[in-house]
This record gives structure tokens, C-alpha cells and sequence, in this order.
């Protein structure tokens, strides 16, 4: 009887153990989280006011806390970028997107590996971000520029005719004429420049007033 209870008292104290355990994880763990969102806080508006070294060093003290934190390396190559240390930027996206490959991760990448004219590179990593992501044309037409620098001229046409399509607009149409001129489609070009008068004519038709419902007075 005597064992019986101290069986019963140890598997008491275990279980209040392991709650106690429970609870101070969760605390510690609610504790973190709300850390690493002021830093947060800190890194993005430090980023908007310019204040670069201080972005850098909230980013960095989120990566001590969160070592595997993919969205603070993809924010600390933005910032190294912004300062021209591609190095340094190229190695923060390539830590992201080995980590959790994003379209934004790969796409940050290849504008860098673009930058410091690695076109191949820059031409996989543009790849990759539009295969998980294909439906903005900023995508399409920064892959149609490392295209036109490889020399891959029918594929930079079908990049730029898609970014086209997916944004049927002024900038969108206006690289694509260039890119029609500069290679001697004079007929493309012409259709094009057709499209472009018809925005033109749209984007400048002045707005009509809308004139207040007249109420009847009762």
C-alpha cells in the first residue's frame, strides 16, 4: 500500500512537471515571438527613414534569435544591395532561398546576379521564381533582359510579349516596341504602336464630373 502511493505521488509530480514545463515553453515562446515582431517593427521603419545601420542591426539580432529565419535574409539583401555590397547581399538571398525558396527570394537573386553581370546565374534563379510564381510581368521582362544579354532573342520576345499580356500597358508595350524596332520587326512594331495610341487616347480622355443626384424637396 505505502509503495502504491509513492508511485501515485512521483507520477503526480511528473505530471505537474511536465505542465509546468509546458507552460514556461509557451511563455518563453510568446516571449520570443513578440521580440523578434519589435524588431521587426524597428527593421522596417529604420528601412523607410534610411537608417540603414539600424536595420541592419535589428535584422541581425532576429538571425541570432532565428537562425532560420528566411524573410530577415531576404530583407538583409535588400539592404545590402541598396548599399552596392552585392557580395554580401548575394550570399543573404542565397542562404533565403535555401531555406524556403520564395518567388521573391529568387527574383531579389536575379537582379543582383544581373547587377554583377553573372547572367547565367541571374537567367536559373529568374527561372526558378517564375516557375513558382508566373503572373506578375516585373518577372517576365527582368528575365527577358538576361534573355536579350545571353543573346536568346526569340526567348526575350516571348518573355516581353507575356509581360505584355499579363499588363497590357504603356511600359509594358513600350519595351516591347524597342525590342521590335531595335531587331527589325517593323510590322510587329506597327501593330504595337496602334496599341499604344489606343492607351494614349485613354489614359489622356479627360474625366467626366459626376454631377450630385438632385433630391426632391418634400
Amino acid at each position: 500500500m505505502y509503495e502504491l502511493l509513492i508511485v501515485a505521488a512521483f507520477a503526480s509530480l511528473a505530471y505537474y512537471n511536465v505542465t509546468i514545463h509546458d507552460d514556461e515553453f509557451a511563455s518563453a515562446s510568446r516571449k520570443i515571438g513578440d521580440r523578434i515582431g519589435k524588431l521587426w517593427d524597428i527593421a522596417h521603419s529604420s528601412m523607410k527613414e534610411n537608417r540603414l545601420l539600424r536595420a541592419e542591426k535589428a535584422l541581425l539580432t532576429i538571425l541570432k534569435i532565428d537562425e532560420r529565419n528566411a524573410a530577415a535574409y531576404n530583407r538583409l539583401g535588400i539592404l545590402y544591395a541598396k548599399q552596392k555590397e552585392y557580395r554580401d547581399a548575394i550570399d543573404c538571398f542565397e542562404i533565403a532561398s535555401s531555406i524556403e525558396a520564395t518567388p521573391s527570394s529568387l527574383h531579389n537573386l536575379g537582379l543582383i546576379y544581373y547587377e554583377t553581370e553573372n547572367y547565367d546565374k541571374a537567367s536559373v534563379a529568374f527561372e526558378q521564381a517564375l516557375k513558382l510564381e508566373d503572373n506578375l510581368a516585373a518577372r517576365h521582362v527582368a528575365y527577358a533582359k538576361v534573355q536579350e544579354k545571353l543573346g536568346n532573342y526569340k526567348h526575350m520576345f516571348l518573355e516581353l510579349e507575356k509581360a505584355a499580356e499579363l499588363e497590357p500597358n504603356k511600359e509594358t508595350y513600350t519595351l516591347l516596341l524597342k525590342a521590335y524596332i531595335s531587331h527589325g520587326m517593323i510590322d510587329e512594331a506597327k501593330i504595337l504602336q496602334l496599341k499604344l495610341k489606343r492607351i494614349s487616347k485613354l489614359t489622356n480622355r479627360p474625366k467626366k464630373m459626376l454631377r450630385p443626384k438632385r433630391r426632391v424637396m418634400v
